[in-house]
């Protein structure tokens, strides 16, 4: 009859302990469980390796953890009670804040009080009793420190992407916390964690390039989100660099590396193997599609936005000129004068913009004179929105477009004396009806400076409305000047 050794008993232990089995009683059943099945496929004529082969191939990789799990569930009631919360409010987290999604998309009403109830769920329900599972599993101090940082970051993230979709303050902070948490806290306990496995040594390089991949794609990631803020505004050209180098290190080399030493000997598809394929797809594709969905917005629909502003712009200039044209010589006068004062706050609108520009693209203090950003036509000074390369600057609009500043003083009081303009050339009641489009306070920021912040391109974009709206006024009192 076979038995085994000590040194094959000593290896099956060790195996079975390296599953973070924490019940010393279980621990000893288990080990003696395993030795007998493996004696009695000895018995079949097997050798040892062969042997214990075909026992871990029967109990799967799983099947120590779930007994664990199952006795566990069984003696402990605090651990049940964790166990029921964490599935409970993982599904009913999930649930909700994938609906919230969708009816955010179809813009639905509730949206905003599923998804903030969801992630509430999530970040601070699901994730705390997870870490409580986790930790009565494996008591384990090593990987303490591992679960708190999987913790933080996890509630950051989720947290940090909530706000940034509602549009609430104190987004870009939390994110910022996040990635910090997940650059200088989770990835070093992690690889820390995996380096100490003598078993992972063939591994080691691959996690160095997973932990690099993934530092700089989530890196990218935060610096596409958050591209209105001085220093990531520096660094943006980076991000999409960022996110390609972080893709292609975690799909092109780590992934498949990981795979190929992972599963190289296995027969069959392993059920780890189909979760970490739909694990990986869910981090990187929502997260690449989100990304560069932001760079689209920016880069084409807001430029693309702001080119037809220009367009109605000039549309609308060249068409109160053709029908102040058309006006009988008694109301031509006024007509003129009219344009004459429409063009005046139109190139101080324009001069405003033309600084903007230039102080954005040139250094502090020294503005660009660079004259392919801004061309001039009849219709006033046009910008070559595309060739902005610091579109996000949220310092220049303070100093020209916030209240107090000289620019903001200069356009309201020429919108003043414009308004007492129309009011000597027009009847009292049809300029009210036109007072919102002039009222710069309807369009530009009213509050402190330093409790707002407004992008470049948003700046120029409000300006152009602005532009707009005094062209359609002019077209409505040219109107009127034609029925007297």
């Amino acid at each position: 009859m076979p038995e085994l050794s000590l040194h094959h008993i000593d290896q099956i232990n060790r195996d079975i302990s390296r599953q973070e089995i924490t019940f010393s009683h279980l621990l000893e059943e288990l080990i003696d469980h395993v030795c007998c099945d493996v004696e009695d496929e000895m018995r079949k004529g097997m050798s040892f390796t062969d042997a214990y082969h075909r026992v871990k191939q029967k109990m799967g990789s799983r099947r120590l953890k779930e007994i664990q799990e199952e006795t566990l569930y069984a003696v402990d009631t605090k651990y049940r009670f964790m166990k029921n919360v964490m599935k409970i409010s993982g599904v009913i987290g999930t649930i909700m804040l994938g609906f919230g999604v969708i009816f955010k998309i179809q813009h639905f009403p509730l949206a905003g009080a599923l998804m903030t109830l969801g992630a509430m769920l999530l970040a601070f329900v699901f994730l705390p009793s997870a870490l409580g599972v986790l930790w009565k599993e494996t008591h384990s101090r090593n990987r303490l420190f591992l679960l708190i940082s999987a913790f933080l970051t996890g509630a950051c993230f989720i947290a940090g992407t909530l706000l940034k979709i509602q549009h609430w303050p104190g987004a870009g902070y939390i994110l910022i916390l996040g990635t910090l948490s997940y650059i200088l806290l989770f990835i070093p306990a992690l690889m820390v964690n995996r380096m100490n496995d003598p078993e992972n040594k063939a591994k080691r390089p691959v996690y160095i390039l997973g932990a690099a991949g993934s530092v700089l794609f989530v890196v990218g990631m935060l610096f596409k989100m958050q591209s209105s803020w001085p220093l990531v505004m520096k660094l943006w050209p980076l991000a999409t660099l960022f996110m390609i180098i972080g893709i292609i290190l975690l799909s092109f080399l780590a992934f498949p590396a990981f795979t190929w030493l992972t599963w190289k000997k296995e027969s069959h598809i392993s059920s780890m193997f189909i979760f970490l394929v739909i694990g990986f797809l869910l981090i990187v594709i929502p997260g690449t599609m989100v990304t560069l969905n932001l760079q689209n917005s920016y880069q084409t629909y807001y430029y693309r936005n702001n080119s037809q502003q220009t367009f109605m712009n000039n549309y609308l200039f060249w068409n109160n000129r053709v029908k102040a044209s058309m006006l009988d010589s008694l109301s031509y006068l006024k007509a003129e004068q009219l344009h004459d004062r429409t063009r005046g706050v139109l190139a101080i609108i324009s001069n405003i913009q033309e600084k903007m520009v230039l102080e954005s693209e040139g250094e502090p203090g020294k503005p660009t004179v660079s004259f392919d950003l801004i061309y001039l036509t009849e219709a006033g000074k046009q910008i070559q929105y595309i060739k902005l390369s610091k579109p996000f600057n949220t310092n220049l609009p303070k100093d020209f477009l916030f209240p107090g500043c000289s620019a903001r003083k200069e356009l309201n009081s020429s919108m003043a004396e414009y308004i007492s303009h129309l009011t000597s050339i027009t009847p009292t009641e049809d300029i009210l009806k036109y007072k919102k489009l002039l009222d710069t306070e309807t369009f530009l920021p009213a509050g402190n400076p330093e409790e707002g912040e407004m992008s470049l391109m948003s700046g120029l974009h409000t300006l152009e409305i602005i532009k707009n709206g005094l062209l359609i006024v002019e077209s409505c009192v040219l109107n009127e000047i034609a029925k007297h």
